[in-house]
């Protein structure tokens, strides 16, 4: 009698929206590639749930970023760091992908690898060390075992310090949407053809939304008396939502609020103009062909440290991959009503300046995926072909698994 089937357990962690939505995308490449011939475990949202995923906790007591937010929450995210590492020793999965959010997921892989030095840890969604402390690549040298880039440019980095990676694309470029949505949209709501709509973007977490929403705000209004009135959308996730609304309804001016995931992208096909925090949500508007401006705040003291590491000239994807300003985008003190609203105005009001954006955003598209094998199946290989690989002896970790996470 043959041996049964050895079917795989896979443990995925993530710890915010973005990384959920990765996550979610993630499941369906390796449900793919193993005819769903294997198990998923781990820690996830509403997308990894709706893949496969029963998750050990929500993700709302780790999606927070700023050290006023971070601070309060500081024992209940290392109960949770220690709650997912526990389960991994227990469950021994076959191998774990801890995916971006890097100071709760690397927590968890650091944890992990003492607790059971043998697992086999993957990270999806490299740390931007070519952007601040390159020296991250060697500490994460220590406790992974592969990684795996959106961006090409990523992996000599991690080559350098003796990590193994792998350049799989960035799963954004699996969500451009269908053409024809954005007349969908305007019809089910009501909006006509001759009315301007502009997506705004405060951000996925409670923090930025602090920060943003405020400048944001003032933003429109001015735009407004300058362009007439706009048809604000305001997409937004199951974490936030109740803060987003609470907001809307405190501001008093008419606000579409939306959370359906795939009414986001029928909304920004839809709009003139989107006002978007930084993150993927700006290479999400730009497969939409959907002009934009970015703006980022954190509180002093956080960004304060930040710029005593960050090592780059922009915050916004695009233009990082086109090595210049694209896509106009405002940080911190830069980041005023006045100057986000001139942007807005310009968007709206030139044709030559829409186009010379979505042009540029298309180059940047392309370089980073769009039109090759869905990144999401891409990265499912890798994350297979290392689940593969025999395990490392126990003693190969052992330096690592005596440190402190």
């Amino acid at each position: 009698m043959s041996a049964p089937e050895h079917i795989p357990t896979i443990m995925l962690v993530a710890g915010e929206p973005s990384g959920d939505a990765l996550g979610g995308q993630l499941i369906e490449g390796l449900k793919l590639l193993t005819q769903g011939r294997l198990r998923i475990v781990g820690v996830g949202g509403p997308e990894m749930r709706a893949a496969g995923l029963q998750s050990l906790f929500s993700l709302d007591d780790t999606s927070v970023m700023g050290l006023r937010e971070v601070v309060p929450r500081v024992p209940r995210i290392l109960a949770r760091v220690r709650q997912a590492a526990a389960f991994a020793a227990k469950m021994q999965p076959d191998i774990t992908v801890t995916i971006d959010s890097p100071d709760f997921t690397h927590r968890v892989a650091k944890a992990i690898r003492r607790m059971a030095p043998d697992l086999k840890l993957v990270s999806y969604v490299a740390p931007q060390v070519w952007a601040s402390r390159p020296e991250r690549a060697k500490k994460m040298a220590t406790y992974f075992d592969h990684v795996l880039c959106l961006l090409p440019f990523e992996v000599p980095f991690f080559a350098d310090a003796g990590l193994k990676a792998t350049f799989v694309g960035h799963p954004v470029v699996e969500r451009a949407p269908t053409a024809g949505l954005g007349a969908t949209f305007r019809a089910k709501y009501g909006i006509g053809a001759d009315e301007r709509i502009l997506v705004l973007l405060p951000g996925s977490r409670l923090s930025e939304i602090r920060f943003l929403w405020p400048v944001f705000r003032d933003a429109i209004e001015q735009t407004e008396a300058k362009t007439g009135a706009l048809r604000i959308v305001l997409p937004t996730v199951p974490t936030v939502a109740a803060r987003v609304k609470a907001l809307v309804a405190e501001w008093g001016h008419p606000v579409l609020v939306i959370e359906d995931p795939q009414e986001k992208f029928a909304a920004f096909e839809a709009a003139d103009v989107a006002l978007a925090a930084s993150g993927t949500v700006s290479t999400e508007l730009a497969l939409s062909a959907t002009p934009m401006v970015i703006g980022y705040r954190l509180g002093r003291l956080t960004a304060m440290i930040a710029r005593r590491y960050v090592r780059v000239s922009y915050i916004t994807l695009i233009n990082l991959i086109l090595n210049r300003r694209a896509i106009p985008e405002f940080v911190q003190d830069d980041c005023t009503a006045e100057n986000l609203s001139a942007e807005l105005v310009q968007l709206i009001s030139n044709p030559a300046a829409r186009v010379a954006q979505v042009t540029a955003s298309a180059q940047a598209v392309k370089a980073l995926g769009l039109g090759d094998e869905k990144p999401s199946v891409r990265a499912a290989r890798a994350v297979l072909a290392v689940m593969r690989e025999p395990r490392k002896e126990k003693a190969a970790h052992a330096g690592a698994a005596s440190k402190k996470a």
